[in-house]
Order: structure tokens, then C-alpha cells, then sequence
């Protein structure tokens, strides 16, 4: 392999790490193994910190490539709590609204979620990465600061039930998308048109193209399987 020619690695990014703190570790390695300062490197693609799955790194010049692997389709499965509501639409914050989910059918959601497929347009989380005038939203939210982002076009292709329990009113499913879409934003839509609310609890990436979640290393993984690589200086 020659990292500095350019390689395209696939993590499978672990619960509670961002996604640029899966790259240094990656990037860190493979640095002290080259014998190099800071080898050149990128993600096509950020997941949330709680959120685990495919994270599509680049080398090298492979980072010219980034743009291109981000329009690649993604696929998740996420998990949803119906009933409720929380500020990042995820566990990040506490619950800080309730509804009534006794009118919520299985029939109900399917026939809801398919008012979601095809060409929609979706108002970003106010906890996100989105760029206001030079300022993260969320460093903005978290500061308390007032922050209204515009709905943006996104692709839907698929979205079906998984699972639903009515009793704790826990629905999982899955979702195949284009490049922009948020699934927490998504979990809140959802939650929306039930007529009720609805937060994520768990959400995993399981494909980007044709990269699924059972080709990619885990961070504990790597060291050993950087060892056994043969590298091109």
C-alpha cells in the first residue's frame, strides 16, 4: 500500500468518538509508521458522535477523491423513540417534551414513512455542522444563541419498518439516502407527521456505495492489520 500516494480506508467508527477523533487515531498510526510528521488526511462524510458505521477515510492524494465518495448512497439503520422529544433530536440532550402515542399503529407508520421517499426537502439540525456566516450551529446553540437554518433538497430512495414494539413505542428502521440527509432530522419529521414526536436512540451507517458495515475495520483492528499491510515508501 503507498498512504502517500493515496489509499481510501473504511472504518467502523465506535460509539461516543467523533468522526475526526476516529481519523486522528487512524492518522496518528499510520504517521509514526511512515516516519512522517502528519500524513495528509480526510473523511468523506462526518457521523455523530453517537452514532456507529462506515466512515470512509482518504490518504494522501486520495483526498482529492472526498468529494466525489460523498455523494455516494448511504444506507442506516437507525432506532426511534416515539412519544418524545429532546433539543438535538438524539440522546445528546434529555427528553424536553412528551406527546400522546396512543393513536400510533404499525399501519400508521408505514403509511407515514412513505410520504418521506423521493425528493424532499429537510431543515437541518440546529445541533449541526452547518455553517451560519462563518459560525458552527451548534457552537451557536450551545451558546445559547438563536439559530434558524433553511430547509435543504435530500434524497430519499428507501425507508421501511424494521421492528415496532407498541408497548415502549420503540420503532427501528431503515433508511437508504443521498448525500445531506440527517437522520436525526429525519427521526424528528417522523415524529411530526405521526403526530406526535419521536427521537433518535441509535443510529448505524451500514453502507456507503457498495462498502458495507462487515468490510470495515474497527479502531482496535488497525494497529494489528497496519502491521501486517506492505508499504510502498
Amino acid at each position: 500500500m503507498n498512504f502517500q500516494e493515496g489509499e481510501i480506508l473504511h472504518i467502523n467508527k465506535p460509539y461516543g468518538m467523533t468522526s475526526f477523533g476516529a481519523l486522528a487515531f487512524v492518522r496518528t498510526r499510520l504517521s509514526k509508521k511512515l516516519h512522517v510528521r502528519r500524513l495528509k488526511t480526510g473523511h468523506a462524510g462526518t457521523l455523530d458522535p453517537l452514532a456507529t458505521g462506515v466512515l470512509v477515510l482518504c490518504t494522501g492524494r486520495a483526498t482529492k477523491r472526498i468529494d466525489e465518495l460523498q455523494v455516494a448512497t448511504k444506507e442506516y439503520t437507525a432506532t426511534l423513540q416515539l412519544g418524545a422529544t429532546t433539543a438535538s433530536y438524539d440522546r445528546e440532550h434529555t427528553v424536553d417534551m412528551t406527546y400522546p402515542t396512543r393513536h400510533i399503529t404499525r399501519e400508521l407508520i408505514e403509511q407515514t414513512l412513505q410520504r418521506f421517499v423521493g425528493d424532499i426537502q429537510q431543515v437541518p439540525p440546529v445541533y449541526s455542522a452547518c455553517n451560519i456566516d462563518g459560525h458552527r450551529a451548534y457552537k451557536m446553540a450551545r451558546r445559547g444563541q438563536a439559530v434558524e437554518l433553511q430547509a435543504k433538497p435530500i434524497r430519499i430512495d428507501e425507508i421501511e419498518v424494521v421492528s415496532f414494539d407498541p408497548v415502549t413505542m420503540q420503532l427501528a428502521i431503515r433508511v437508504v439516502c443521498g448525500k445531506g440527509t440527517y437522520i436525526r432530522a429525519l427521526a424528528r419529521d417522523i415524529g411530526h407527521a405521526l403526530g406526535s414526536g419521536a427521537f433518535l436512540t441509535a443510529l448505524c451507517r451500514t453502507r456507503v456505495g457498495d462498502v458495507r458495515i462487515e468490510d470495515c475495520l474497527t479502531l482496535d483492528a488497525f494497529p494489528d492489520w497496519l502491521d501486517r499491510q506492505e508499504i510502498e515508501s
